[in-house]
């Protein structure tokens, strides 16, 4: 994994759930089969109400419409992010659609784990609302040695929460591939 990450910032607000960041009609496709998989990122974020997403009126979609992968590397979101259902295809469609870092103040706990567990994508989170002080469309740079994200457009830096024994389990590419390289199974 690189230690800094550049990227367009998508903000949302709180509550975000897994049915709004991957509705269930949209579950169908295989996660093994890479035709079908690249559908999660097409449709993720799709569902996220114009009150919660954080932006101006006129909506502006996380994957753009004909596409599969999103234009927004790293996602800033408020509290709770990923309640809801326990389904692991939450983070797996945002790293289908190409986010990599989420910076939230707090996460559902199943959706972190899942985070985790799959290598999806790095949950941050933050003591303070940067969904308040960071647009969507913002260029920032997450220096996860350092755990920082910065706002290059306003330039302004903000301290994230260390990741601490998650960073090298995402790393690695999720539990059973950090298991396998430290030799906890072959």
């Amino acid at each position: 994994m690189e230690n800094i990450i550049v990227g367009k910032a998508f903000v949302l607000g709180d509550n975000i759930d897994t049915d709004q960041i991957i509705p269930a009609e949209h579950l169908v496709y295989s996660m093994d089969d890479e035709s079908e998989a690249k559908m999660y990122g097409k449709f993720a974020l799709s569902s996220v109400p114009q009150e919660k997403s954080g932006l101006p009126l006129g909506n502006i979609p996380f994957v753009a419409d004909g596409e599969l992968v999103s234009e927004y590397q790293i996602i800033i979101s408020g509290s709770n992010y990923g309640c809801g259902s326990s389904r692991e295809h939450a983070p797996y469609a945002l790293m289908k659609a190409g986010a990599k870092i989420i910076v939230a103040e707090s996460y559902a706990r199943i959706f972190y784990r899942n985070s985790v567990d799959g290598g999806f994508v790095v949950p941050y989170e933050c003591n303070e609302k940067l969904n308040d002080k960071i647009k969507t469309g913002d260029e920032v740079k997450v220096d996860i040695e350092n755990n920082t994200i910065t706002n290059i457009t306003a330039n302004e830096t903000y301290s994230l929460n260390p990741l601490g024994d998650v960073l090298p389990i995402v790393s690695a590419g999720g539990l059973f591939e950090y298991a396998r390289k430290t030799g906890m199974i072959e």
